[in-house]
């Protein structure tokens, strides 16, 4: 096990994009209070009991690893929308957009495209600049782990030259600036998760699937078994499922412990505090979420504080006197229906 993957704690609450992605036609404010991908967002995060934060990594034409989601840009000029891929701009041009870091400086406007294809302006309440991998090192509070998505386009069959260069560039940074920081990797790119398996050791590798909720070309994408065999076969540490995918299929938790695999989970249901308490008791290890302070309070208050107390009631009973502690008991067959329960409540 590398020094990395040994200081992941149990159950870590992960922060999505930081403080929470932005679903910006959202009702909800706190899916819009503050940019995605930023340092604002990820010393926001910073402040709640969390362990990581996740994000997502891309590596400009001038090979530098900037922080950012979407494949493309968006910006208008002259009252015309375009679009640039990101990683066919230079540093310099990425940057551009947004707030500027320089508060004399104007940034290019930046604009998103919704899931039903509408192009609207990226606001939120608290905006803060584009920002490189490097930067989210330097100025990030340096006890948060970084869960860092290696990512590449779903519809682009890559080369695996292409691949090596866009990887090492991304571990040169971090084998520069890391230092201490706990540091996991995961990409939904098959050849990416194995290749950087391969160009690495010291952090963990971690797949991410949908688990079949949508599917692909690449049929290593498509289930939960693809992904254990995918692991399996190439040294990888564990897997990163959308939350649906295993309730939907709750016995394939047995499979990827039986394989020696992590398994964290991502999706809409981990915004639900009792779904991630669910997701505890079937032996996930950890969650990736939007509403951080709910969820990491909710998590730090019921999953960690029993354990500490657990800890602290086996320490008595071996020594003192035995300290009884509050913590939600569920039989096996009583976990064995809730189990078969929740495949039921989701189905499309």
């Amino acid at each position: 096990m590398s020094g990395s993957e040994s200081r992941i704690p149990k159950f870590p609450v992960i922060g999505h994009r930081g403080n929470g992605m932005n679903a910006l036609q959202s009702s909800d404010r706190r899916m819009r209070s503050v940019k995605e991908n930023s340092i604002l967002s990820f010393n926001s995060a910073a402040k709640f009991p969390i362990d990581f934060i996740e994000f997502d990594v891309q590596v400009t034409k001038d090979n530098c690893p900037v922080i950012f989601h979407d494949n493309f840009i968006l910006s208008m000029e002259n009252g015309t929308v375009f679009e640039k891929r990101v990683t066919e701009l230079c540093l310099s041009e990425f940057l551009c957009y947004g707030p500027q870091r320089d508060l004399g400086k104007e940034g290019k406007p930046l604009l998103r495209k919704t899931n039903d294809g509408k192009i609207i302006s990226w606001n939120v309440e608290q905006d803060d600049p584009l920002c490189t991998l490097q930067e989210a090192f330097q100025r990030v509070e340096p006890t948060l782990g970084f869960n860092i998505e290696l990512k590449f386009d779903d519809f682009i069959v890559y080369k695996e030259d292409y691949l090596i260069h866009n990887l090492q560039a991304t571990l040169k940074i971090v084998s520069e600036f890391a230092k201490d920081r706990p540091v996991i990797f995961s990409t939904f790119q098959p050849d990416a998760a194995r290749l950087v398996r391969k160009l690495q050791s010291t952090y963990p590798v971690y797949f991410l699937t949908e688990g079949g909720i949508e599917l692909y070309y690449d049929v290593r994408r498509n289930s939960l078994e693809e992904a254990i065999k995918l692991c399996v076969d190439n040294g990888l540490q564990g897997i990163v499922s959308d939350v649906e995918a295993v309730f939907r299929n709750p016995g394939e938790v047995t499979n990827i412990k039986d394989s020696k695999l992590s398994l964290l989970t991502y999706g809409k249901f981990n915004n639900i505090s009792e779904a991630v308490y669910m997701q505890y008791l079937m032996g996930i290890d950890g969650v990736i979420v939007d509403f951080v302070q709910e969820i990491a309070e909710a998590v730090s208050n019921t999953i960690k504080h029993s354990e500490v107390s657990e800890e602290e009631g086996l320490a008595e009973e071996n020594g003192k006197m035995k300290v009884n502690y509050s913590k939600p008991q569920f039989s096996q067959q009583e976990l064995s229906f809730l189990l078969k329960l929740i495949p039921q409540l989701i189905q499309p």
